[in-house]
């Protein structure tokens, strides 16, 4: 009777139930990065990089960088969370755990600003006050009661307190009846002509000086006047009839929009140069000018 070898091949050869548990043994799965995540569902959706781009905003190198887990152009954890949040939802992913992914990645969500110091700049920060309405209007309401008080008891003395203005003329008295005729009606009474330089007050320009007289005579012009420092004297039109002065130690520099129209007074000389209407002139005079064979105004 023969013993029985214990290191016979049937009992060196594996169990069957052996070989089963070593099936069963599963191995841990990687979890897919998050741009791989990103693409996957991107493609399961129907989606292509185009479209994606366009719903979320984020631009198509951006997406491609991300799905490349390349998070190097979105410009900061803070964007890279927000692109990882917006491309989450729109290939329908849950965004929190691709997030917390990163943050793992990333050294973790920073800590946030405590928010007691703003709400005690809050606090310190002075209420503005409103506008006192009511004092405003009794404020009004005294000041018309007394300019009305005013005008009732002192507007007749400051009248006839009031000086006449430079350059008008006072009223003339109306002509005596002479011979039985009636007196001329105000509206038979032809109106005064504007005043225009006279030679006695051109003559009376004072010889340190230089002075210039501008009369728009025939029609408006716009005019404009410096002196000698390039200060600007006058900048504006005169209407016809009106008139305007300017003096200076060494010049005057003048622009005439229209010369043609302009009535030209230098140093008490009239100024009788061909100019045409419409014609632009600039002009500049010293104490010398003009010559002394220019025509005397008048």
């Amino acid at each position: 009777m023969s013993i029985g070898n214990s290191n016979s091949p049937e009992e060196e050869r594996p169990s069957t139930d052996d070989r089963s548990e070593d099936r069963l043994v599963e191995r841990p799965v990687e979890e897919p990065s998050i741009g791989t995540a990103l693409k996957k569902a991107r493609i399961a959706a129907g989606l292509t990089v185009d479209e994606v781009s366009s719903t979320t905003r984020v631009r198509i190198p951006i997406v491609h960088a991300i799905e490349e887990d390349d998070f190097t152009r979105c410009g900061g954890d803070v964007y890279a969370r927000g692109h990882i949040r917006t491309l989450a939802r729109a290939v329908h992913l849950d965004p929190a755990p691709l997030v917390e992914s990163y943050d793992a990645a990333h050294g973790g969500r920073p800590a946030p600003t405590p928010a007691a110091p703003m709400f005690d700049a809050e606090r310190i920060r002075p209420e503005r006050q409103r506008p006192n309405w009511t004092a405003a209007m009794v404020a009004a309401i005294v000041a018309v009661i007394g300019f009305v008080g005013f005008t009732a008891f002192g507007g007749g003395d400051e009248k006839e307190r009031r000086p006449v203005a430079e350059g008008s003329a006072s009223p003339k008295p109306a002509p005596k009846q002479t011979g039985g005729k009636p007196a001329a009606q105000p509206s038979q009474v032809p109106p005064a002509a504007k005043p225009e330089p006279s030679d006695s007050a051109i003559a009376a320009a004072p010889k340190d000086l230089v002075t210039v007289v501008l009369t728009a005579d025939t029609g408006e012009s716009w005019i404009s006047a410096k002196d000698s420092t390039g200060r600007l004297l006058f900048d504006g039109t005169l209407v016809q009839g009106e008139s305007k002065t300017f003096t200076d130690k060494e010049s005057v520099d003048l622009v005439l929009g229209d010369a043609g129209v302009v009535k030209l007074f230098v140093n008490g000389k009239e100024i009788k140069d061909d100019f045409r209407p419409g014609q632009v002139e600039r002009l500049t005079y010293t104490k010398e000018d003009p010559s002394r064979d220019q025509p005397q105004a008048g």
